[in-house]
């Protein structure tokens, strides 16, 4: 069976990564046939959020839009087309529209992340909300015959909208990324922080409870891919890098705690959110406190794999018991890992996958 997934962004953003990339393999394995098409290429990803780097980025957006309008014709050979949130990342779901209704092909959408939420982009303001055209992802949901969602609130949503919904989560291969060997006892521990612009406003709703923890206990503040140049946290030693994809697994694994904070100020934004970063975490054995909100709710076993806190006091709490006690952070690291074993191996999540696609392609 052929498959088309349609990603939004290149291999370098998450959510073609671990969403559909990672896929390609284990579906072949079980007999499925499935080639990735990015909108954006990686030139233009790397400017998309970068203000003065505007016309590079228009550019990139033209060639994006003729370069999908090219995989109507290799659509056609396709017997599933799979999205992954949005085939263009402006505008109206016009090839969407296109495969599903003048080609007749069976469209899966996949949601890791509640798309159907409007919000106003910090790089590109009120102009980013004209075009990103909320509205197309409930159009999605109705046309798609399955709808492939990272956490039960999307599919709690686009069930709400009539669609058939399967949970699957964004998972990483445990073989990869898996714990490397570490000191029992360390003068300093890492907390540690791997995500995007977008979220980092995120991190730094507890940076005063860092601070403070500064004061007491001797700590590292790890942070990679905030998009900013520098990070200035009174008191606290802080190691700013960028997102490097080669240096991805070694990010996480040197951590010695994980930092999960989630602004929920925007509840069904905030709900939405996967919990991808708890999995990474478990899978290399790295114990973590996260904010309970979305997926990062649904995921582990609290007090086993990690702490839950949302206010400053329980962030104080959960942070200063991880790092007063490294017998502590062993235990929760170990059972994270075997907690991601058993309940997020990749070949599982494939084989729903395969699933999905086959009853989308013989559903009447």
């Amino acid at each position: 069976m052929k498959v088309m997934a349609l990603a939004s962004y290149p291999i370098q953003a998450a959510a073609t990564r671990y969403r559909l990339s990672q896929f390609v393999a284990p579906l072949q394995e079980r007999g499925i046939e499935m080639s990735v098409h990015p909108f954006l290429d990686t030139q233009t990803f790397q400017a998309l959020y970068r203000r003065k780097s505007l016309p590079r980025t228009v550019a990139g957006l033209v060639k994006s839009t003729f370069m999908r309008s090219l995989d109507l014709v290799e659509a056609r050979k396709a017997e599933v087309i799979l999205v992954q949130r949005e085939a263009m990342i402006f505008g109206p779901p016009a090839f969407e529209w296109f495969t599903t209704r003048v080609g007749k092909r069976p469209m899966v959408l996949d949601l890791d992340d509640a798309t159907y939420v409007s919000y106003t982009s910090p790089t590109y303001g009120g102009l980013g909300r004209m075009l990103k055209w909320f509205s197309k992802t409930d159009d999605l949901i109705r046309w798609a015959r399955v709808v492939v969602c990272g956490n039960n609130s999307i599919a709690e949503y686009a069930a709400g909208k009539g669609a058939q919904t399967r949970i699957i989560p964004t998972v990483v291969d445990t073989e990869v990324f898996c714990p490397s060997p570490r000191p029992g006892d360390v003068a300093a521990p890492v907390l540690g922080w791997i995500g995007t612009h977008s979220t980092f406003r995120y991190l730094q709703t507890i940076f005063p409870v860092l601070s403070n923890l500064a004061q007491r206990y001797p700590i590292r503040l790890k942070i990679v891919g905030a998009g900013q140049d520098k990070i200035d946290l009174p008191g606290v030693e802080v190691e700013n890098l960028p997102w490097d994809l080669a240096r991805e697994v070694a990010d996480f694994q040197s951590i010695d705690i994980g930092l999960y904070p989630i602004n929920d100020l925007n509840p069904m934004w905030a709900s939405g959110k996967s919990g991808f970063k708890a999995i990474q975490y478990m899978a290399v054995g790295v114990p973590y406190v996260a904010t309970p909100v979305g997926g990062s709710g649904e995921i582990g076993e609290p007090g086993l794999t990690h702490l839950f806190a949302r206010s400053a006091s329980e962030w104080q709490s959960a942070l200063e018991e991880l790092i007063t006690n490294s017998e502590r952070r062993r235990e929760m690291g170990d059972a994270g890992r075997a907690h991601a074993l058993r309940h997020f191996a990749l070949n599982d999540q494939a084989d729903k996958l395969a699933e999905v696609l086959r009853e989308a392609a013989h559903r009447n």
